[in-house]
This record gives structure tokens, sequence and C-alpha cells, in this order.
């Protein structure tokens, strides 16, 4: 049996908060590194992001109900954990990636409880594409941490965007 629109809502506005976290995540992440393919990434997958987020928002409205603003309590601390890092150890990209990677964890955890639940096929056609991106996001970031770990300082990583690119939103992390 199909979810009430007021469960579907609150799912929606869970994940929501989620790509409002994974916005912020990446913009602070874009804007600590120096690493220009860690800028770069961080940077790309934004907009993704911020357009998953929109496409959410718009379906909340389509089910009668109110985009929720607030943001997570995980996220908040995901947020301050990087921005505390950041001041901490002096901006260290490792630890940042690391984090962002973790972010991603958690958004994919989210996307994947939204999708055990029964829902309507043309919400679930969202999240599941969403989710799809989230999971790219998780990849890539995880490639970034590889590369990043284990080559020596000042050496050039292989890119990670040269992968094509994905239809795919997400909120990432």
């Amino acid at each position: 049996m199909t979810l009430k629109n007021a469960e579907v809502i609150s799912i929606l506005n869970d994940l929501i908060q989620t790509c409002e976290d994974g916005a912020h995540g990446f913009k602070t992440a874009a804007e600590a590194v120096k690493n220009p393919e860690a800028k770069a990434l961080f940077a790309s997958r934004l907009p993704k992001i911020e357009l998953g987020e929109r496409e959410l928002n718009a379906e909340v409205r389509r089910l009668g109900g109110d985009p929720d603003k607030s943001g997570t309590v995980g996220g908040a601390m995901h947020r301050g954990w990087i921005n505390l890092k950041s001041a901490v150890t002096g901006k260290n990209e490792e630890t940042i990636v690391m984090e962002c990677e973790r972010g991603e964890e958690h958004a994919t955890h989210v996307y994947e409880d939204a999708m055990q639940k029964d829902l309507p096929a043309e919400t679930r056609t969202i999240i599941e594409r969403q989710y799809r991106g989230v999971v790219e996001n998780l990849e890539r970031v995880r490639a970034l941490s590889k590369d990043s770990g284990s080559r020596p300082a000042g050496t050039s990583a292989a890119s990670v965007e040269s992968s094509t690119p994905s239809p795919d939103l997400r909120p990432p992390a």
C-alpha cells in the first residue's frame, strides 16, 4: 500500500535536507582545498546537488506540502566538523576529502532508506535517479581520496572528472 502524502512529504523533506547539507559540504570543501582536481570535483558536483534539491522541492509542492529548509542535525554536525577540521588542521585536504566521503556515505544511506518505502511511482523514479547521482558522487570522492592518499605530495592525480558526465541528479552529502 502506497504511503499517504504526508508520509511521502516527510521522506522527501529528509532528502531535501540531505541535499542541502551535501551542497553546503561540497561548497565548503571546494573553498577549502587547494588541489585543483578536488576543487573541480566539488565545484562540478555542486550544481547537480542543487538541481536535485530543487527537483525534490517541486515534488513536495506537487504533493501539496511545504519543503522543509532546516537541514538535518547530522548534516549540521557534518558541516561543523568540516569547518572545525579545516581550522584545526590548517585545511588538511586529505581530512576534508575523507569527511566528504563520509557525508556521501550518509547520503547514500538516506536515499537507500527512502527507496525501501512504498512510494508513488513518480516519486520513486525521482529518488532512484537521484540515488544514482549520490552513488556517483561517492565513487568520485572515493577515487579522489585514493589518489590523494597514495600519491606523493605535489604530484597530480588523474582527473576524476574524466568519466562521462551523467544526467543523474543528487542530492551528494
